[in-house]
């Protein structure tokens, strides 16, 4: 059975560590290839973005309320919290969606100051075509590794992030 394949960082760290053996070049190890992977996966989402005329954002905007279920909608403030911006830019990307008939506004039944962004169905469709080829080019990704390898490594970056994220 042959070795593992070596790649640009195995070139990287062995001239760092022939020039610094001084130093643990470990991290470069793992997050030197974290780093080429997601400018992969930035390409990839974006050229699946551009294949549905979406921008990051919008997809991001009408991913949050798909997500959500029926009835697809969610409040400004819900918005803002999962995409992780402020209240004016969510009122500016909701403008902009609505302008392009993927959102409207409703009133909130219970509360008539309240506002509950609702998913249209030309924003469902948007949606759920771009995220059909975002997957099919995210598998092209992890091609080189079996699914038991992808959930292996699935848990592992879990760990590694759940730091950062809890």
């Amino acid at each position: 059975m042959p070795g593992p394949r070596s790649d640009e960082v195995d070139r990287l760290v062995s001239a760092w560590h022939r020039e610094r053996p001084d130093l643990d070049i470990s991290p470069l190890a793992v997050l030197s290839r974290v780093s080429r992977l997601a400018r992969h996966l930035d390409l990839a989402r974006k050229a699946a973005f551009t294949e549905h005329q979406l921008e990051p954002w919008e997809f991001d905007v009408l991913a949050a309320l798909r997500r959500a279920g029926d009835p697809y909608e969610l409040s400004p403030g819900q918005l803002g919290a999962q995409a992780m911006v402020t209240s004016g830019t969510v009122t500016n990307r909701v403008d902009r969606l609505e302008s392009r008939g993927f959102v409207r506004r409703e009133r909130e039944p219970s509360d008539r100051r309240g506002v509950r962004v609702v998913l249209t169905t030309a924003g469902q469709e948007a949606v759920d075509g771009a995220l059909t080829d975002l997957l099919d080019r995210e598998r092209e990704l992890l091609v080189g590794l079996t699914p038991t390898e992808q959930q292996q490594l699935a848990n592992l970056l879990r760990s590694l992030s759940y730091e950062f994220d809890s």
